[in-house]
């Protein structure tokens, strides 16, 4: 006391400079002591920052956090790195050197020194995933890099994708979840178990200070995000949602009174406020304590504990949660779903760019997701990709216009459609399986749409035309015809390509132009026979109705081609000679069609037939019994 009170004294009749020099020391000395004190502290791991990932098998997690469930394991991450860390001083896709060892798996913790190594503008943009998802993480990156965005970070789950993305060049970090490298499925326990790791990620980000735009790895971005989102600087968390029915139709957000779908957190964006580190505080406590709250839900759920009033008359937030987050919902139109993409294709009837799509509201597990990317030219594939063995076999689908144009959409055209384009599909894998080669799918074109749900068709209020392009998935099981079935019960693998490969800016030149047409004609007429292998001006004439013996026979003249394309496959193939492979092909193209969804008669779906029109008695009806409610096979 007796020195502060010296202090005093001497300051007090000093002159300017001498307090000017007193005040600098003192301010010298209390930041000093906060240093040391704070190093000390820093020391002890429950006192730094941490991110947690989720373990089934720690005895330790109790006494600090009672609220907590204990499926949470806490893996201790100080907020400075304790010796050189920087593993990223390159640019994206600059590829380490290989004569350099992998850096220790410690480098690749997160902290806020390597999360603060990707930031631009104070905003980090994070997926994660496992190995399973390797390529989709790719194109994730590839689609941002491409957009001059490189203020990414990749959150690994295993060890074999964290090596494989560091020696590709891409930014990533180790999530410590000791996951499973296999696609692990939706709704399975470990599915759930990725989705708590999202929410323990963003709780653990938030506190370091920077934006947060968290997406899912089955997601693409087609536009910049970032100006349109500081278009928002107030708002606390931007969410995408699954609204079906467009409640604006320009780029404002949707009007959150009229939004009935759920909030959907695979493209959302988080400010580091109060607020939003509360929201994610308490969304991370709903789930480790409740295994079997899906992640989404318990997301919508707290989020809808408050909903309401308008943050302005202006910008289309909305007060949430505890009444002061303030939330805004992206428009569906351009933050685009699966349904409002790849269905309704809002953005092209709104005159709109999209700035993303995401993968939802599909079928065929995860290859239906890759195989929907791939006809928008949107996945990132090796170049092996489009240039298989053996080459392609394309066709140009005959649908007659009164088929898609005339009478009524009901259920009965719908399957009309379908069952005629089913028909042309069959015979092409049949000759592509017969030469050996790929078969590029065609478009399909659908009247109906596909859901889970009981609907009339088309569901009331979107803009989804009639007849409409439609997703491969909403007809054909993909993930079955992409899967390897035994050959002894199914016959040759056929191996499909998305109707658009042809058109891919990817598709090598040697492949381009390499290409033969190929024109059914009849039998007889002039230069239609199948004995002359030799083609006309690039066209090949072609007998209908020719065996197998006179497809081999001819077609093997060309079996350096890259791609054969025939003007139409109606009434082109007898069928296989011998009846064993016969046998198998049918019993494999049989599986390769699903179901249609959806009828009010119970049980409110109706098979498809890969072979409905050998059976006169077909009608498009739901099962009548339960014993009549399985696949045609």
């Amino acid at each position: 006391m007796a020195w502060r009170n010296g202090c005093y004294d001497e300051v007090g009749h000093s002159k300017p400079l001498f307090l000017t020099i007193y005040i600098v020391v003192i301010i010298g000395i209390v930041f000093s002591s906060f240093y040391i004190f704070s190093a000390i502290y820093s020391s002890n791991p429950l006192a730094s920052s941490s991110f947690s990932s989720i373990s089934y098998n720690n005895p330790h997690l109790t006494d600090a956090t009672p609220n907590i469930s204990q499926l949470a394991t806490v893996h201790t991450v100080p907020t400075t790195s304790p010796g050189p860390q920087n593993v990223w001083p390159k640019p994206i896709w600059d590829v380490p050197s290989h004569d350099k060892k992998m850096p220790p798996l410690e480098d690749f913790r997160l902290t806020k020194t390597l999360v603060q190594e990707r930031v631009k503008d104070n905003v980090i943009i994070v997926t994660f995933g496992n190995y399973a998802f390797m390529d989709f993480i790719l194109t994730w990156v590839k689609h941002l890099t491409d957009l001059g965005l490189s203020n990414l970070l990749v959150g690994a789950m295993d060890t074999e994708l964290l090596e494989a993305l560091y020696w590709k060049g891409v930014p990533v970090f180790d999530m410590g979840s000791h996951m499973s490298t296999v696609d692990v499925g939706w709704g399975s326990p470990t599915f759930h178990k990725m989705g708590r790791e999202k929410v323990i990620l963003i709780d653990s980000i938030l506190p370091y200070g920077f934006e947060l735009l968290m997406c899912d790895t089955d997601m693409v971005w087609l536009k910049n995000p970032l100006p349109y989102l500081a278009r928002y600087p107030t708002a606390d968390v931007l969410t995408s949602s699954d609204q079906l029915i467009p409640t604006v139709v320009d780029d404002s957000l949707e009007i959150w009174q009229e939004v009935n779908g759920a909030f959907n957190i695979g493209i959302f964006h988080w400010r580091p406020t109060e607020s939003a580190k509360k929201l994610a505080k308490q969304w991370k406590e709903m789930l480790l304590a409740d295994d079997k709250i899906w992640d989404q839900n318990g997301f919508n759920d707290i989020v809808h504990r408050q909903i309401g009033p308008s943050v302005d008359d202006d910008s289309g937030l909305v007060f949430a949660f505890d009444g002061n987050l303030k939330l805004g919902i992206l428009p569906a139109s351009i933050f685009c779903s699966g349904h409002t993409y790849f269905v309704q294709a809002m953005y092209q009837q709104l005159g709109l760019e999209p700035y993303a799509v995401h993968t939802t509201f599909q079928f065929g597990a995860t290859e239906g997701k890759r195989h929907r990317l791939r006809g928008a030219m949107l996945f990132r594939d090796p170049a092996e990709y489009y240039n298989p063995p053996g080459g392609f076999f394309s066709f140009k689908p005959n649908i007659p216009k009164r088929l898609l144009l005339s009478g009524e959409h009901t259920v009965e055209s719908h399957f009309t459609l379908i069952n005629h384009q089913i028909k042309q599909i069959r015979t092409a894998l049949a000759i592509a399986s017969l030469l050996n080669r790929t078969l590029v799918m065609p478009p399909l074109w659908c009247m109906n749409d596909r859901l889970w749900y009981p609907h009339p068709g088309v569901l009331e209020g979107t803009m989804t035309r009639q007849p409409f392009l439609c997703p491969l998935d909403h007809v054909f099981e993909v993930n079955v015809m992409l899967k390897k079935l035994p050959e002894e019960e199914f016959g040759p693998d056929i191996d499909i390509r998305e109707y658009s490969i042809l058109d891919n800016p990817s598709l090598q030149p040697e492949v381009r132009n390499s290409w033969l047409d190929v024109k059914l004609c009849k039998e007889g007429s002039q230069d239609c026979d199948a004995s002359n292998n030799t083609t006309v001006g690039g066209l090949l004439k072609f007998p209908k109705r020719s065996s197998e013996e006179t497809f081999v026979k001819v077609f093997s003249s060309f079996k350096d081609v890259k791609v054969i394309k025939f003007s139409s496959v109606q009434d082109a193939f007898t069928g296989f000679t011998n009846k064993d492979r016969e046998d198998k092909f049918r019993n494999r193209v049989k599986r390769y069609v699903g179901i249609w969804c959806c009828v009010a008669d119970h049980p409110g779906h109706i098979y498809y037939d890969m072979y409905w029109d050998e059976k006169p008695e077909w009608k498009a009806i739901p099962p009548q019994t339960s014993e009549d409610d399985h696949p045609p096979w």
